[in-house]
This record gives structure tokens, sequence and C-alpha cells, in this order.
């Protein structure tokens, strides 16, 4: 069943992607949005909880890769699987959280 293996692989990229974000911030020691923030996905979390939502992150990310499957980077549909998660969950999260950091100019 490629399908599965390719949603995996997608999953397996958004997790990774969006480890980034909340391990950035909390190893700075800023706060950021997370799912545990009031309101949740919009209220800022502390920076130890954005290391452990990171940390969760990057685990899932590299389970779904490298440990539910056997992710082949030489794949390009693995690759490309992979790569369309982290972007799209790039895509989201620079529309969702710019509304609260500056980053949404208005579009040309």
């Amino acid at each position: 069943m490629v399908w599965i293996s390719l949603l995996r692989c997608g999953f397996g990229g958004a997790f990774l992607a969006n480890s980034v974000p909340h391990l950035v911030a909390g190893m700075m020691g800023r706060p950021f949005q997370s799912p545990f923030a009031r309101p949740p996905g919009e209220g800022l979390s502390s920076s130890t909880v954005n290391v452990l939502w990171g940390a969760l992150n990057l685990v899932l990310g590299y389970a779904l890769l490298a440990r539910l499957g056997r992710f082949d980077a030489g794949d390009t549909r693995q690759l490309m699987a992979a790569g369309l998660g982290a972007l799209a969950i790039a895509l989201f999260s620079a529309r969702h959280f710019g509304r609260f950091n500056g980053g949404n100019a208005p579009d040309a």
C-alpha cells in the first residue's frame, strides 16, 4: 500500500518541521504559541513547554520516517511526500502565527 507509506512520510515531515520553531523558541527562553496555551494555539506557552512539545514532535517525526516504515531518501515519492508535509505545516504556521507575531504583511 504505497499511499499509506506516502501518508506516513507526509506526517513525518510535518512533525519534523513543526519541531523547529518550538525547539528554537524554547531554547532561546522565549514563550511561543502551542496547543497547551490558553486559548490553544493562540496564547503563549512557556519556553519549557515549547522545548518539550518540540522534542515530542521531533520524536514523532523520526518514528514515522525511520521506525514505522522504511524511509528511503533516494525514493523520490517518499522524499516529496515528506517535503510536502513539511511545506504544508510551514505555510500553515506562517499564516497562523504571523497574525500574532507581525509576520503577515498585506499580500501584493
